[in-house]
């Protein structure tokens, strides 16, 4: 067991609060109870453990001690005192970072023990379903020598499963599927229908992936409708323009057309006039919205296709982007683009953005390797605090100065000298791309210099654990697109490898990681780094940029009269002061989006709990029942004498349910229409989100009186009997089948946008 050194000690109070100090406090204190932990049996610890007052300064640090010696007991892991730290931070509700291969892991199932002997119920909160149900048979037998009960969830997961997952003091799911369980419950015909509970303490894994990176990604439940079949004579004409047809704006979030463009696309379509009123709201969308598609959208950059379909590529993660799909007609535009069916898209019942489901819960606490780059977003947007846990070990990791050049042949060029002289070494190399395309090229140009790689990318992320364990063992280059969220530990040595093996690598210096160029934050540099150093494993880091650089072109215009210091390209100090600057433009720009986002988000979400009271309220109670009762005291008297009560409740319900959450639908429709054109707005010097606002706010105060008004009329005409009530009859059908999924973009890149942007183009 390691116990904090005084520097450490002093590094953590110097930039901690008197909480955190009082945490570092308890620690040092739980020792004094070491031996009373060890005396106990196996079979005392659950009741020991629950007779602890675990919010008194003495129980908890029973509770550590006990822990410390159930880690060691059941998990061969006695936890380290920067682990303790670390759980005590989260059961403060902090995100605390940790760097990669600290053991947030255990950390984490440490405060969520504390939580559930505090009466809590708990979500661990992974990013993916494999590291779910790996933590939770990871961590399940300190869970049961606590007497605390533990459950996993998949998309595999039956209804029955679910339910009893949920019915455990802790539950390991993903996000989308604690999402998914959430939508779908507003599908709920009756009180035991319900599958997801009353939401009360989420710990997130990965957190700043989570809650910022996917924090407005909205999650989708719909229902099936006629699929979405693009305009095929407008990707006709799209997909023949030329370049002086379209620009593409300087961020390269946005295409629009030229002016000879526009005459073009009009003259091709018969003459219209794309910017007229009655185009202006239609044509003029799926003419951007295909734009979009076929000249922003790259293929092993954005998506790959893959078993006769488009997968989205998660840019975050470097992998594809399960369940997810564009909307506003940008997805189906991309598989005409590809030559595919598309799918369908269905109606939308139900949507929730990450973040507004995380908001559901009244404690949410997290962990990440990167947290304090992102401490602004936590704060603004979660009222979270952050709290830095130092390494058990020193880190002897050797950052080494960025190389920048003026091109992106002349930087390719340097990435692979340099890796070809590193690899002649025998130390392992680690490679972070940003997309399929370039870790692809990259291992070209790789072979051509004869140094054999293996590749990890979107297209085969199934063997992603299996290739990023190896990633270690002497000899091996992986070519890799982000490593965010991988889950798997990169050992010296490799997976299995002996304590020769290992030393061997020590020797060699340990895993040196190279970046081709640096992302558009700060904090994937930071884990992409953080993959060597491991635990006080030598390692080293150096990433190779351009100028040709996306992150550079898209947010630095003053790279014009930079010239190279060298005749291999290298740009020197000042071009690294250039990419250092782009990248500070960039996560301006994102910090920015996020919260213009929100803001058109809040309100819907406000409205979307409003609609989830009413509707808990009426599932739960005779609520619907005394409703119509009340407005329809006739019909009530006519079928009470004819039908039982309790047969009566149920029609009551299930009409009053059925035209609430038709409503519903038909307010995501059109706040969906008001966002895709709201932007147009601006050309009449109208704020595009206050006017946003004032039309969702207007129709919403319609939509109760609305619905119940067309409950009172199926109530009044509807065939109801002792059997029940005839929904075929009363023309209530619901969707036969539903599905879930993942919106990638939200409307600042997609059509709405791009309308306005193609109206400004023209009249520039």
């Amino acid at each position: 067991m390691g116990k904090l050194t005084n520097a450490m000690w002093r590094m953590l109070g110097a930039q901690a609060s008197r909480n955190q100090s009082q945490s570092i406090a308890l620690i040092e204190q739980s020792h004094e109870h070491d031996s009373w932990a060890q005396e106990l049996a196996d079979t005392e610890f659950a009741d020991s453990a629950a007779n602890l007052d675990i919010e008194s300064s003495e129980g908890r640090a029973k509770f550590l001690a006990m822990i410390r010696e159930g880690g060691g007991r059941v998990l061969d892991m006695t936890p380290f005192d920067v682990q303790l730290q670390g759980a005590l931070r989260m059961l403060d509700g902090d995100v605390v970072e940790m760097a990669t291969g600290e053991g947030k892991t255990l950390a984490g199932s440490i405060a969520a023990i504390g939580y559930a002997l505090e009466g809590r119920r708990v979500h661990v909160v992974s990013v993916n379903d494999y590291l779910a149900d790996r933590d939770a048979k990871w961590m399940g037998p300190l869970y049961g020598l606590f007497g605390i009960t533990v459950g996993t969830l998949s998309e595999h997961s039956t209804r029955e499963e679910r339910q009893k997952a949920y019915a455990s003091d802790v539950t390991y799911a993903s996000v989308n599927e604690i999402g998914f369980d959430v939508l779908r419950d507003q599908l709920a015909l009756h009180d035991d229908d319900l599958v997801s509970p009353e939401p009360d303490v989420v710990i997130v894994d990965e957190a700043d992936s989570v809650l910022v990176d996917e924090a407005l990604v909205p999650l989708i439940l719909a229902g099936s409708t006629e699929a979405e079949t693009p305009n095929s004579a407008i990707h006709e004409v799209v997909s023949h323009l030329k370049s002086r047809h379209y620009e593409v704006d300087t961020d390269g979030r946005s295409v629009f057309l030229t002016e000879e463009g526009a005459r073009f696309v009009e003259d091709t379509l018969g003459g219209i006039d794309i910017y007229g009123d009655e185009h202006v709201g239609s044509t003029l969308i799926h003419v951007n919205v295909a734009l979009y598609a076929y000249y922003l959208l790259e293929r092993d950059v954005d998506y790959i296709v893959r078993d006769g379909g488009v997968h989205l590529i998660n840019a975050a993660r470097g992998r594809v982007a399960r369940l997810q799909r564009w909307p506003d007609g940008v997805q189906a535009a991309v598989e005409y683009k590809e030559n595919l069916k598309p799918t369908a898209s269905g109606e939308v019942i139900d949507t929730i953005t990450v973040q507004a489901l995380v908001g559901r819960y009244p404690r949410v606490a997290g962990m990440t390797g990167t947290a304090i780059a992102a401490g602004e977003q936590f704060r603004q947007f979660y009222g979270l605090g952050v709290s830095q846990i130092p390494s058990n070990k020193p880190n002897v990791r050797e950052d080494e100065p960025d190389r920048v050049f003026d091109s992106k042949a002349n930087k390719m060029e340097a990435v692979v000298d340099f890796v070809k002289e590193v690899h002649d070494t025998g130390q392992p190399v680690l490679i972070g791309t940003h997309d399929v395309a370039q870790s692809e090229e990259l291992a070209y140009f790789l072979d051509r210099a004869e140094v054999r790689s293996v590749v990890l990318n979107a297209k085969n992320d199934r063997e992603e654990a299996a290739i990023i364990a190896e990633a270690g063992r002497k000899g091996v280059v992986t070519v890799s697109t982000q490593m965010a969220g991988r889950g798997t530990d990169i050992r010296l040595g490799g997976s299995d490898g002996d304590g020769d093996a290992r030393a061997e690598v020590v020797d060699l210096g340990g895993l040196c990681v190279v970046g081709t160029g640096r992302y558009d934050t700060a904090r994937l540099d930071s884990q992409l780094r953080g993959r060597a150093g491991r635990q006080g494993d030598p390692g080293r880091s150096v990433f190779f940029s351009s100028l040709e650089d996306p992150l550079v072109t898209k947010n630095h215009t003053h790279v014009r009269d930079s010239r190279p210091v060298s005749s291999d390209g290298a740009m020197g100090a000042r071009g690294v002061e250039v990419v250092e600057q782009a990248q500070r433009i960039a996560e301006g720009a994102m910090l920015q989006t996020h919260g213009n986002t929100w803001d058109f988000n809040k309100q819907v979400n406000e409205q979307r709990n409003s609609i989830v009271r009413r509707r808990m309220t009426i599932l739960k109670s005779d609520r619907a029942l005394q409703d119509l009762k009340e407005h329809e005291p006739e019909r009530y008297e006519e079928l009470s004498e004819t039908v039982s009560d309790e047969v009566l409740e149920d029609a009551a319900r299930q009409i009053v349910l059925y035209h609430l959450d038709r409503s519903w639908a038909d307010h995501l429709a059109y706040a969906a229409d008001v966002q895709a054109s709201i932007h147009l707005r601006a050309l009449g010097q109208q704020s595009p989100l206050e006017e946003f606002h004032k039309l969702i706010f207007a129709e919403f105060t319609k939509l109760f009186d609305e619905s119940m008004e067309a409950a009172r009329e199926t109530f009044r005409t509807a065939t109801i009997t002792e059997d029940g009530l005839d929904t075929d009859d009363a023309d209530m059908h619901r969707s036969t089948m539903t599905w879930t999924y993942l919106v990638h973009e939200n409307h600042f890149a997609s059509a709405g946008a791009q309308a306005i942007q193609g109206i400004v183009g023209i009249f520039r």
